[in-house]
């Protein structure tokens, strides 16, 4: 028994627990002898593509019964006048229906599948009565917001008489407008009359922006009294049968508005409909929109007559019935052109959910994931940004076959991955005025465009990496990223960005990174090397992570890229950070102290490189071009041959100053009363020496050039103070055998002399 009870509410709610997807018009109007054409959507499935598609007319009791179907079903009553066709393309099926009569209005459902399932919309169908002559009348047709034109014959022999037009109302036929140029206030501007000449037995008057209330009897008359030549009009206004647009949740649709000539000058708008007389403006060419809408609606102009909107990021709320129009104040009034959309959003959508709003920091990045339709991709993708203008601009920023913006160039890129219906978009460099909205978009199926609202807040990016860098042709660069703890387990990579991509580089991770206060082991150092610079290399480089096919954050920075001047001794420099000084500055202090105080040491100079270039951070190693291993390497082969020459000059200077004062002392012997002295030999180079100044000459010019020049000098004038002031000293021995050792000592003692002069003068 309970079983039997669920059953039969299954069968009476069979559509309790879902929304039905199909959809169609709400409303079809038409008129007797006529035809009527209704298109309903269904989702874009495989299943729903190849299944039954219906027609039926619902009952009294709820029940519907099946006039046609896609199967090969035609009922009696539309045999030979009806047809159903399907167009899976575009995910729709028509039916078209002839020779309506008005036992055809009543209420009707298209749908899918078997008629109780639920699959299916409600249409109503409305068969009034057509145009054509009745008894004595004129009947005519006009769709609210449209042209009417209306002709009223007469005889030949009323042709010089007074043309009028009246309305039959209950207070009679009231006056609307004649050839005398009175005109009912209640059409005003909208209606003319025109006589056709003298030739023709007809007479017209044109309504324009037909009315609701324009609807009615009309009488043409001939000439001042009421038995007068007379025509009888009947005239019916028709709502416009809104055109349907089919959207997903999520998705984006277009409403291609197309207005007559009338209002080529005319401000245009959108409008939705609030109830039977309200319609709200949703944007307008006077740049009014609405803020519900606010980054995700652009109005763009085809010609003075048409115009597009264009709606992306759907809502369940966007649904319902809209009003393209045009009036001087871009507002809709009574009687103004207009044309009806019916939006039906599906909320069983196969757009997949992104992020619509995403976050970033002064100095940061952003990743942004933009869906498309997955079987395109091969189509061209693009980004651009929301401008909020008077009708809504979408400048693009970046395509996928390489197009970027001038002011982005480094600082934006798009990647095809993570692929199959979805692409990334990285902006990096962030400041607060890149805050706004955004736009994914393909040049495939208009549905799948979205809409992305960048955020800047508060905070510091988690990547560091130097300010700027500048390298030299054939040195070797390494810049290093430092990533934090909670990237550990993500793909760390460096690239090269181009205007097509940002092509990955190999690169080798460096251990723990001490940039981060409160982290552990966990975070990283992951460098890029450049070994050896060309000029090819300078441009914008990328370090940032991955998890799997997804990109996360980057950082940017720039290598500049120099030539070597030929003989310079100039390192690389790196900017870690705004105000440090770079290394090549420091080396040219020093060697500027080198040359000014001779006696400084190695290792004085080593001290003084490396403080100085400690304030650049340790973030940047350059082999010989930047940092402090560099500019030792620098330091070392300037200073090292520096220091050793002065070592040897000095042991030099000493022995030939030791050995001067002695071959200038005097020996007297006086067994002989002879003395001998240096004075006597007026050039010794007689007994096979060289002179001392030949000795002087030859040290100064073993010094280094330049920063040299100072000390040998005085080396030079020392050695000749010394010759002058030495008193010479007195011979102790007194026999004639010590006075033939004494002079053939010295004579030896000169020869050796001049011997070590020649040889340490080759060896420095």
């Amino acid at each position: 028994m309970r079983l039997l009870f669920l059953t039969c509410l299954l069968a009476v709610f069979p559509v309790v627990s879902t929304k039905s997807p199909i959809f169609g018009p709400q409303e079809v109007n038409s008129v007797e002898g006529g035809s009527a054409s209704i298109t309903c959507y269904y989702p874009a499935t495989s299943v729903n593509r190849h299944t039954r598609k219906y027609w039926c007319r619902q009952g009294a009791k709820g029940r519907c019964t099946t006039l046609i179907s896609s199967d090969g079903y035609v009922s009696k009553d539309y045999e030979g006048r009806a047809n159903i066709t399907n167009f899976p393309d575009s995910s729709t099926f028509v039916m078209n229906i002839d020779h309506l009569t008005q036992n055809d209005s009543g209420r009707y459902k298209c749908g899918l599948g078997i008629n109780s399932r639920g699959l299916s919309f409600d249409v109503s169908l409305e068969v009034s009565k057509g145009p054509g002559p009745l008894v004595d009348t004129e009947v005519y047709t006009a769709d609210l917001g449209g042209t009417v034109t209306i002709n009223c014959p007469f005889k030949p022999e009323n042709s010089e008489k007074k043309k009028s037009v009246c309305k039959k109302t209950d207070k009679g036929c009231v006056m609307v407008i004649d050839s005398t140029g009175k005109v009912n206030s209640d059409y005003g501007d909208r209606i003319k009359l025109d006589i056709l000449g003298t030739d023709q037995l007809t007479f017209r008057f044109i309504i324009k922006q037909v009315q609701l209330s324009d609807a009615g009897s009309y009488v043409c008359q001939i000439g001042e009294d009421t038995i007068g030549e007379k025509s009888n009009i009947d005239l019916q206004v028709l709502k416009p049968e809104p055109k349907l647009l089919y959207g997903d949740l999520r998705g984006s649709v277009i409403f291609d508005c197309a207005l007559g000539s009338d209002v080529e000058n005319m401000p245009k708008f959108l409008c939705r409909m609030s109830s039977e007389e309200a319609c709200d403006v949703v944007i307008n060419t006077l740049g009014k929109k609405d803020q519900s809408f606010e980054g995700r609606i652009l109005l763009i102009p085809k010609n003075k007559r048409s115009f597009s909107v264009h709606i992306t990021n759907l809502r369940k709320e966007d649904a319902g019935n809209y009003l393209c129009g045009a009036h001087s104040d871009g507002e809709p009034h009574k009687g103004s052109p207009i044309q009806a959309w019916q939006l039906f959003v599906n909320e069983e959508t196969v757009i997949p959910p992104s992020p619509s709003v995403v976050k970033g920091v002064v100095g940061g990045s952003v990743a942004v994931f933009c869906p498309y339709k997955p079987k395109e991709t091969s189509s061209l993708k693009y980004w651009c940004r929301w401008e909020d203008t008077q009708n809504g601009l979408c400048q693009s920023l970046v395509e996928s076959d390489g197009g970027v913006t001038e002011q982005y160039k480094g600082r934006l890129a798009l990647h095809e991955e993570p692929g199959n219906g979805t692409y990334t978009v990285i902006l990096n460099q962030l400041t607060a005025n890149d805050a706004g909205f955004y736009w994914c978009l393909t040049n495939g199926d208009t549905h799948w465009r979205s809409m992305v609202k960048l955020q800047i807040v508060e905070g510091e990016p988690s990547l560091k990496v130097p300010n700027n860098v500048t390298a030299l042709v054939g040195e070797t660069l390494k810049l290093p990223c430092h990533f934090p703890c909670k990237y550990y387990s993500y793909e760390k990579y460096w690239c090269k960005w181009s205007n097509k991509d940002c092509k990955i580089l190999p690169s080798q991770g460096e251990g723990p990174s001490d940039a981060f206060v409160n982290c552990d082991q966990n975070s990283q150092i992951v460098s890029l090397s450049l070994d050896p610079v060309s000029k090819e290399d300078e441009g914008w480089y990328w370090c940032g992570v991955k998890n799997g096919l997804r990109y996360g954050e980057t950082m940017a920075v720039y290598v500049a890229v120099k030539e070597r001047v030929k003989g310079s001794q100039d390192v690389s420099q790196v900017n870690a950070a705004p105000g440090e000084e770079a290394v090549e500055s420091n080396v040219r202090k020093v060697e500027s102290k080198v040359v000014q105080n001779p006696r400084l040491s190695v290792d004085n100079v080593a001290v003084e490189t490396g403080d100085a270039a400690g304030g650049n951070r340790a973030s940047v190693d350059t082999s010989s071009s930047a940092g402090q291993s560099g500019s030792s390497k620098v330091l070392l082969s300037t200073l090292l041959p520096l220091g050793l020459v002065l070592a040897v000059g000095a042991v030099v200077v000493a022995v030939l100053r030791a050995r001067h004062r002695k071959n200038v002392d005097r020996i007297s012997i006086r067994s002989y009363r002879t003395d001998i002295s240096m004075s006597d030999f007026e050039n010794s180079r007689d007994f096979g020496a060289n002179d001392n100044m030949g000795a002087s000459q030859v040290i100064q010019e073993t010094t280094l050039e330049g920063h040299d020049e100072c000390s040998a000098a005085t080396t030079t004038t020392t050695t000749e103070k010394t010759m002058e002031s030495e008193e010479p000293k007195k011979a102790k021995r007194s026999s004639k055998e010590e006075a033939d050792m004494a002079y053939t000592a010295f004579l030896l003692q000169t020869n050796s002399m001049a011997a070590d002069v020649q040889e340490g003068h080759g060896e420095a």
